[in-house]
């Protein structure tokens, strides 16, 4: 059983403000854009660093800030990879934003929610339905999220993963009932197996036509149903804001954002909680006041929370190439993330990715070192446009010592042991090959450390 995290909840939801004790320096700027989104680079830092944490989160939290060129480049690449049909080239499509995006938290939100909305392409197998849940995700990654859940209820992928699509009023199916208060909105203990069944009543008749939801009359069950203590007529919609109004539901999705953006463990405790879940109720459940509170905290700077979190793969292969300015085959690295846990829409089940230390293991570790040694590898991969012997030239670095300060700065969560560092200035210094070599071994050494994998 993981312990709670008992903290002060006035001081840890108080606004981060530098002090001599814990000033504002480029490792805390770097464990916000992890957490924020996937990493900064060097220059992003030094931008970072001219401005208060506030600020950077405030501009962190800015909606769209990719640029029209982009945005229509990027709608390019969609209908191209949705022509073929495949899925998996929509996850590959999706890493490529993610590795691109001026707007690192909105994708970071929106894979949030992807894997909290887990609805698996394997079973949906319309890659149109799959790019359209994904796109329903980041309008509102960060908005109302009681019109999320009403969304995502219609929407056509969700519809047919849980078999809402089938919902008759003969044969109610309880599946996406259970779900939406056991997985997506209430969580175990706030409901009863009586609710899930008059919740299936009231999806009766929620249909896919075309590729479009469609409410069939015929099929719905318009009879008196009692849902959390509420008696009526109710329909769909009706049952979805009956689940939203319970107390429970700010509660649930506060206590995963906390996990999400702060530390996998331990869980935050009750009183924690609650003060963000008030503020969530009072605010409309609103989504991007809460994310931009945990991260401006006082908390989210500390010690409960920097290192605590282990990377998920596509924190780890994206943060990389991030952190790097890096470019690389986007299907290969997609393969690749594929191959230690995490393919983009094809989360293992309806729960989604269990995450934190579940990530890691003695096959996944191997797998991480060989991802980030196949992009050091790979023809395609450059780094601002050049290699990294170019990259660390650009920066100004000489001295060996100077480069592995800034690649453990850009790379790691955590401090690097003082027998690791000189092992690593070794290498730059008298490993073998070329210049070009000795860089990637040494970036290398230092994915492969128990620290890389925390973010």
């Amino acid at each position: 059983m993981i312990a709670s995290l008992h903290v002060d909840p006035e001081w840890a939801w108080s606004p981060f403000s530098p002090d001599p004790q814990l000033p504002w320096t480029r490792p805390l700027a770097a464990h916000l854009y992890r957490r924020a989104g996937f990493a900064a680079t060097s220059a992003e830092l030094d931008e970072a660093l001219s401005r208060q944490p506030t600020e950077v989160v405030q501009s962190l939290m800015q909606p769209g800030r990719e640029s029209a060129r982009y945005e229509e480049e990027i709608d390019d690449l969609a209908r191209a990879n949705l022509a073929t049909g495949d899925p998996k080239k929509m996850s590959a499509w999706w890493l490529y934003r993610m590795t691109t995006t001026t707007a690192q938290l909105q994708e970071k939100a929106t894979l949030f929610w992807h894997g909290h909305f887990a609805t698996g392409a394997e079973k949906v197998q319309d890659v149109d339905l799959v790019y359209g849940q994904y796109q329903l995700l980041r309008q509102h990654a960060t908005g109302d999220f009681g019109t999320l859940l009403h969304a995502i209820s219609r929407d056509p992928a969700m519809l047919i993963y849980l078999d809402s699509a089938t919902n008759r009023k003969s044969h109610p199916n309880e599946n996406y009932a259970r779900e939406i208060m056991e997985l997506f909105a209430l969580g175990e203990g706030a409901y009863s197996e009586q609710d899930i069944r008059e919740l299936a009543r009231c999806f009766t008749g929620w249909e896919v036509r075309r590729g479009k939801f469609r409410f069939n009359r015929y099929q719905h069950d318009f009879g008196e149903k009692t849902v959390l203590g509420v008696t009526g007529e109710l329909s769909g919609d009706d049952g979805v804001d009956v689940v939203l109004a319970q107390p429970a539901a700010a509660q649930f999705i506060v206590k995963k954002l906390i996990r999400f953006y702060v530390c996998d463990e331990p869980d935050a405790s009750d009183e924690l909680i609650a003060p963000l879940a008030n503020e969530f109720r009072e605010n409309g459940l609103q989504v991007g006041p809460i994310i931009q509170r945990i991260l401006s905290s006082n908390l989210f700077f500390s010690q409960h929370s920097r290192g605590r979190k282990v990377r998920s793969p596509i924190e780890l292969g994206v943060g990389f190439l991030r952190a790097l300015d890096g470019t690389t085959g986007i299907y290969e690295l997609a393969d690749g993330m594929a191959q230690i846990g995490q393919e983009l829409f094809y989360p293992p089940n309806v729960k989604g990715w269990d995450g934190g230390r579940t990530w890691i293991n003695s096959s996944t570790l191997l797998g991480r070192a060989n991802l980030i040694r196949g992009l050091l590898d790979r023809d395609t991969t450059r780094f601002a446009g050049g290699s990294l012997e170019e990259l660390t030239e650009q920066a100004g670095l000489r001295k060996s010592q100077e480069i592995v300060d800034w690649l453990t700065g850009l790379l790691l969560a955590v401090e690097v042991p003082a027998p690791v560092r000189a092992r690593v200035t070794d290498l730059l210094e008298s490993g073998e090959g070329d210049r070009e070599s000795r860089l990637r071994n040494a970036v290398t050494v230092l994915c492969t450390l128990p620290e890389f994998q925390l973010a």
